[in-house]
């Protein structure tokens, strides 16, 4: 095997990217330090300088090959949206062209906004919506088919005025948390810190599966997950996959993966082999919320083009195959000042500092007053089938802290302080040659949907293909009031310490039931945080309405985060949503059922059939052949009755009420009849000739890569 070049990832790492070395190259001084400011600091751009930074840009983009410039923005579709323009302007009299690009250009865009998810905002008859610079996160030049294109990442607004997108409320969610976190810092002394910026590191989980097999599978097409499917005779239950060797097509897939994200300034670092067969993660290195959203937009839409280009299809739902593991995808959540303070590290010793003690039990009111909240925030049609499966976190929201934190919380509440806390010790292996190993003071908790683990939290719950934009306005938004309603006690206490020591006490307190340290996959644990009164919301429809309950109408209004429209909004388009995903799934299951699965099982019954016949003529015994015709015909019968039914409830749904009431029918009453049909076919599956049957198996898929 010939080796490919060695990559050079310095050299290459941010060369499409207009980043701050590129625009202290290209732009004038004074030009810089005034963008620069609207980008530390948050003030308003100066218009005049816009026009000196595009033209800059687009040199630079033209350089790199580009013809075409677009606005990326991310709709409520969950995916991103752009519309491209060439640099081409009006032709010259002796036929040649211009290449301009302006800064009103740069700054601002008009998409048509009537097509896109609005959830009753706009009108299909009012068209106009605009796209806004977001200079916070870096443009590049994106190399694809198209050729080179410089993309600018954008917000995206209808003509009233309202955010149509992920991209404005997550924004709106970073200046609350900054602004609250400010006045905490400031309680405590802290008159350096400038600014404080919520930080996140993704981890993607994706499975890889062969491109032409995959174009055999109508379900896999249509849904992004197989509707039928028997199980192979080997799963993952040998966990030989997970951390297992890489193969050599999925490396050679991985390192142009790689390679591509690199250009783009994103900092992928951690690749493997994730539990399932078939099934990978990569993971890149924190950085501010806003930019970790759109490097994971990037990230998923490398590995599927990447994906193509190596014969393979890469599938991000959230449950693509019955019986292993789905994928999910970790939001590594903290916040961090400019002069690089961690507002959630313990440090050595927890129980004396205060400041983070206050953060700490802000956090744990924050997450259980808005419980409900943060579910629907990772609330996905493919999710359903992946929470509380003992395989990702339960539906259950709950706090994992460690045995350290969690002993400094029950001293604070058994004895009003907090007097040491536990410590990691030393680790032997036994082997003299090995190395003593620090050992934590704290183990980490794989079934927790919240964990804290060291210096931020984990939210283990959010669905492989959603943005992770939802999770981060919710939690930046709802730490911004725990914040804030700290902050308005301590601002007007006349004994600070006696203040926030008794605040930390009454925190820790009445929000105690939020934290749960064992298994959230054991029956005993829903029974428990039943008694304690957590919300179990096991559907994407159950937490849909927590969006338009009063509390959260209140909060996000009070930061300005969502309107209470924008909210009513959101939560049509969830419902719709729903309704749509499980009608396309539904009518999928009956085309295939209908077109190929039934036909092809009477095939072979015939075959059967033929052969017992044939048996039976020439004076043998034909009664094994006889047992089989009957089981199949059996299986089939039923199939065809559950097809009946589904086909009924399918077209039932048509005189259903739109919006909640429909998505409730499509759970209530579709899905279960779903399950119906596809319990004998993939009976059928293991039962009828594979050279029968019309689509490739789970073997087939998983372990044929």
């Amino acid at each position: 095997m010939i080796m490919s070049e060695v990559t050079n990832v310095a050299a290459i790492f941010g060369e499409d990217v207009f980043n701050d070395k590129v625009m202290q190259e290209r732009l004038p001084k004074k030009v810089y330090k005034e963008l620069k400011k609207t980008i530390l600091e948050g003030k308003a751009l100066d218009p005049t300088i816009a026009d000196v930074i595009a033209e800059a840009m687009k040199n630079w983009a033209v350089e790199k090959g580009a013809t075409h410039y677009t606005h990326i923005f991310q709709p409520l579709t969950g995916v991103t949206a752009e519309k491209h323009d060439s640099f081409i302007t009006a032709p010259r009299e002796d036929g040649t062209v211009l290449m301009e690009f302006s800064g009103k250009e740069l700054i601002q865009g008009e998409p048509d906004a009537s097509s896109f998810p609005s959830g009753g905002l706009r009108a299909t008859f009012e068209a106009r919506g605009y796209t806004a610079w977001d200079c916070t996160s870096p443009a590049y030049v994106r190399k694809d088919a198209a050729g080179a294109i410089l993309c600018i990442p954008t917000a995206f607004c209808s003509y009233t005025g309202e955010a149509l997108d992920k991209k404005t409320p997550l924004l709106r969610s970073m200046q609350a948390i900054n602004e609250q976190s400010l006045r905490l810092l400031r309680l405590f002394g802290n008159t350096t810190s400038k600014k404080v910026t919520p930080s996140v590191g993704p981890e993607q989980e994706y499975f890889l599966v062969d491109k032409q097999k995959y174009l055999k599978r109508k379900d896999l097409i249509f849904t992004g997950r197989t509707l039928f499917g028997a199980m192979p005779p080997k799963g993952q239950e040998l966990d030989d996959h997970y951390f297992g060797t890489i193969r050599q097509r999925i490396a050679a897939f991985m390192k142009d993966v790689n390679e591509e994200l690199w250009k783009l300034g994103v900092t992928a670092k951690t690749q493997h082999n994730e539990v399932a067969p078939a099934q990978h993660e990569l993971a890149a290195i924190y950085s501010e919320a806003n930019i970790a959203v759109d490097h994971n937009q990037m990230i998923m839409k490398t590995l599927k083009k990447v994906a193509c280009q190596h014969g393979l299809q890469c599938l991000l739902h959230e449950k693509p195959f019955a019986g292993v593991n789905g994928s999910g995808k970790h939001n590594n959540w903290s916040i961090t000042t400019d002069d690089g303070i961690n507002l959630l590290d313990p440090g050595k010793t927890p129980h004396e500092n205060i400041q983070f003690l206050l953060v700490l039990t802000c956090i744990l009111k924050a997450v259980d007053e808005h419980a409900d909240l943060l579910r629907e925030s990772a609330a996905d049609v493919g999710n359903d089938h992946r929470l509380g499966a003992n395989e990702a976190p339960p539906a259950i929201i709950s706090i994992f802290l460690g045995d350290q934190l969690e002993d400094v919380i029950e001293q604070l509440v058994n004895t009003g302080s907090a007097t040491h806390s536990k410590t990691g010790d030393k680790l032997s292996t036994g082997v003299k040659t090995l190395p003593e190993f620090s050992r934590d003071a704290t183990d980490r908790n794989r079934t927790s949907p919240f964990a804290f683990t060291g210096n931020k939290f984990e939210f283990r719950m959010v669905g492989s293909r959603d943005s992770i934009a939802s999770p981060n306005i919710v939690l930046n938004t709802i730490v911004a009031e725990a914040f804030s309603d700290a902050c308005d006690e301590l601002e007007k206490a006349e004994d600070f310490d006696t203040c926030v020591h008794d605040l930390i006490k009454k925190y820790a307190t009445e929000h105690q039931r939020i934290i749960f340290n064992g298994n959230g996959y054991s029956e005993e644990w829903v029974e428990e945080a039943e008694r304690r009164g957590l919300p179990n919301l096991k559907s994407m429809v159950d937490a849909i309405p927590a969006l338009v309950t009063d509390k959260s109408i209140k909060m996000f209004g009070k930061f300005g985060v969502y309107s209470e429209v924008e909210l009513q909004a959101r939560a049509e388009i969830q419902y719709e949503t729903y309704a749509k995903a499980i009608n396309i799934e539904a009518k999928t299951m009956i085309d295939i059922a209908g077109k190929q699965i039934i036909p092809a099982v009477i095939g072979y019954t015939k075959s059967l059939a033929d052969t017992i016949n044939a048996v039976t003529a020439a004076g043998g015994k034909a009664k094994v052949q006889v047992e089989l015709l009957e089981q199949v015909s059996d299986l089939l019968e039923e199939a065809k009755a559950a097809l009946g039914k589904l086909i009924e409830a399918d077209k039932a749904a048509d005189s259903v009420e739109e919006g909640e009431k429909l998505a409730r029918y499509f759970h209530d009453e579709v899905v279960p009849v779903m399950a119906e049909l596809r319990a004998p076919v993939d009976k059928l599956e293991m039962i009828v000739d594979k050279e029968v049957w019309p689509m490739p198996s789970y073997g087939d898929l998983l372990f044929e890569v």
